[in-house]
């Protein structure tokens, strides 16, 4: 495989972009072009948008989330390595698929539509349907953050990650995923190499998750590797040590 010397970086559901900021200065000293861009309805500053929702953040599924990356991957000179976190992990599985991506990795990923996900996800991701809300978004409290992401890093931080990352977020993302045929994977079908990325200690999408959709996969031809890193949150991309995750994609991309 070439390796393309661009990497594109996707949020998840419940922050922006600004939570890639650490990753982007990292690569780019390593020499790499990188994109990270808000998903639409995201754009602004986490502070501003938890006292003022973006207008277009309602309007916003997880199809014109991978819609806006394709119009991104498609004005690039070559394929990129598409990285994409929570949401966003199902996202560059997507982007893969459909033959965007030059590699793909999927950190503390979603499931796509045709892998049902455990109890412990359904019980911790329901508030983000908004079934039983009068509310037009999502927006998690500092006790669902704190258990939902934050639960690895130190209480006295938790505060702090919560003002600089947490957003609202939109019912209509995590209503396609689950319920749109859009949202499935074709698992036999040939495709780029493919890295799972796990949090030990993800409460949002457990390990056992992770290495259930990595063992779906069924083309012998196309690499698919998983490396959990024990004792790791949701918060993986932003908790200290997030430069050994970060580390180990781009060893593991290199090698290609």
């Amino acid at each position: 495989m070439t390796t393309s010397r661009t990497i594109v970086l996707i949020h998840g559901n419940f922050v922006n972009n600004a939570c890639w900021t650490e990753w982007k200065r990292h690569y780019e000293q390593k020499g790499y072009k990188v994109y990270a861009p808000a998903n639409p309805g995201h754009e602004g500053n986490p502070v501003e948008l938890r006292a003022r929702v973006h207008p277009d953040l309602v309007k916003t599924g997880f199809i014109d989330v991978v819609d806006n990356i394709v119009s991104l991957l498609d004005s690039l000179p070559d394929k990129p390595l598409v990285i994409g976190h929570s949401m966003a992990g199902m996202a560059a599985l997507k982007l893969v698929q459909m033959r965007k991506a030059a590699a793909g990795v999927s950190i503390d990923g979603a499931p796509p539509k045709n892998v049902f996900p455990p109890f412990q996800t359904l019980k911790t991701v329901l508030p983000a349907f908004g079934f039983f809300s009068f509310k037009k978004y999502f927006m998690g409290s500092r006790k669902w953050y704190d258990y939902a992401f934050f639960n690895t890093i130190p209480d006295a931080e938790k505060a702090d990650a919560f003002e600089k990352f947490a957003v609202p977020e939109s019912y209509k993302v995590s209503r396609q995923l689950v319920f749109n045929s859009f949202s499935n994977l074709d698992f036999k079908k040939p495709h780029a190499p493919i890295l799972f990325i796990g949090g030990g200690s993800d409460n949002i999408f457990p390990p056992s998750l992770t290495q259930r959709i990595a063992g779906r996969y069924k083309d012998v031809n196309s690499p698919v590797h998983v490396k959990i890193f024990e004792g790791k949150s949701h918060f993986i991309c932003g908790e200290p040590g997030w430069e050994k995750v970060a580390d180990y994609i781009l060893d593991w991309y290199e090698q290609q």
